[in-house]
């Protein structure tokens, strides 16, 4: 519960960056047939975003299914199984340092 509650409020703080703050994204969606051709600014306005959802969405739907197991073991299998691709979807949509898209791993 803990786990898709801290994801709910990433989900919606990363929402409100994506939607509202960040002026990079302002900057993406107003040109956004351009930024499709940057892979960096392709990463920040469908790639990270869409990765993020599909993770989130992968946590519900896994703590649902795990709620209908018959088990406590087949509630803990299915509860890992998709927890699990979940980070990995996380991990993979992480801009990374070294990564096109990464931010440095230290500021100077």
């Amino acid at each position: 519960m803990i786990f898709v509650s801290a994801l709910d409020l990433q989900l919606l703080l990363g929402l409100l960056l994506y939607l509202v703050i960040s002026p990079n994204m302002a900057e993406i969606r107003a040109n956004f047939g351009a930024a499709m051709k940057d892979p960096i600014a392709r990463f920040w306005a469908v790639e990270h975003i869409t990765s993020m959802l599909l993770a989130v969405i992968l946590v519900h739907v896994g703590r649902v299914i795990g709620r209908k197991a018959a088990t406590p073991d087949a509630r803990r299998m299915r509860l890992f199984i998709c927890f699990g691709i979940a980070t990995v979807l996380m991990l993979l949509a992480i801009p990374w340092p070294g990564m096109r898209a990464g931010r440095p791993l230290f500021r100077f």
